[in-house]
């Protein structure tokens, strides 16, 4: 279910003085799905409160002629948890995956995923955290079985909680995408892996033996771990936890996989 409700969107840009803050606010301010934009010229950030995806604010922000990272997203009222999945797989398909818990209710999943075929893709929450096997190009094999739970609903069927649905690829290979979902919960999926596959999820209704089980969705094509993330005002620093990598070093790196990684021996201090 795609999401209108807006979010807070934190990011730091390369800003220098106030007709910068003013090019920047311009290519914001009045566009469709941007409620509100703040800017502070002395902390090179940015606060957009919007129903877009990160991934499109950032284009428009970029659009100056600015770089711009996304640093945390929050909730309108209370913040409830956050998440991220760095995502790596079959030859240069890469990505990043939030979710953030609108409600006790309402989880948005917000990202954008590289270098798939154009069409739809299933996208699933699978149990396992496990990426191990993946170093022997098995295709997230490791990630484990869809995350399932007994619909409240329907008690005596079987439901898929971790089922997505789909994420749709455009002509360049891209699929940016901001959806919410009921079931989910942020604090149920920390740990846990995220996984696109290479065909559509027919959602039970394919008449195929696996469309009840798997969404007869195909191969497993790219897969990260849900890890803990940054809400707003948090990530004073480093941008992920695991690599150590700064910032501004992040946006001249790979998403994801080979590339990325920081080669110190610092211990970083910030989440994602």
């Amino acid at each position: 279910m795609d999401s209108e409700r807006p979010t807070k969107l934190e990011f730091a840009v390369q800003m220098t003085c106030e007709s910068c803050a003013d090019k920047v606010r311009a290519a914001l301010e009045g566009k469709p799905g941007v409620k509100s934009v703040s800017i502070d010229v002395g902390k090179e950030e940015v606060l957009v409160e919007s129903a877009l995806t990160s991934a499109e604010v950032q284009a428009l922000i970029e659009s100056t002629g600015r770089r711009a990272v996304l640093k945390g997203i929050g909730g309108s009222e209370q913040d409830l948890g956050s998440a991220v999945a760095m995502m790596a797989g079959v030859g240069k398909i890469q990505g990043v995956v939030r979710f953030l818990q609108l409600s006790e209710g309402r989880c948005l999943i917000d990202g954008t995923v590289d270098g798939l075929e154009p069409g739809k893709h299933g996208l699933h929450v699978h149990t396992l955290g496990d990426l191990t096997l993946d170093l022997l190009f098995t295709h997230c094999v490791s990630c484990g079985d869809y995350v399932l739970f007994f619909s409240r609903a329907v008690m005596s069927s079987l439901q898929h909680v971790g089922d997505l649905g789909n994420i749709v690829a455009g002509p360049d290979g891209r699929a940016s995408f901001r959806l919410e979902d009921s079931q989910l919960k942020v604090w149920d999926v920390i740990g846990r892996s995220l996984v696109v596959d290479s065909g559509e999820d027919d959602l039970g209704r394919g008449g195929h033996p696996l469309s009840k089980q798997t969404g007869n969705s195909g191969e497993r094509l790219a897969c990260g771990i849900i890890a803990r993330s940054a809400g707003l005002f948090k990530n004073p620093k480093q941008i992920c936890a695991c690599d150590g990598v700064t910032i501004w070093e992040e946006r001249d790196r790979p998403i994801a996989g080979k590339g990325r990684s920081k080669a110190s021996t610092e211990t970083p201090t910030a989440n994602l």
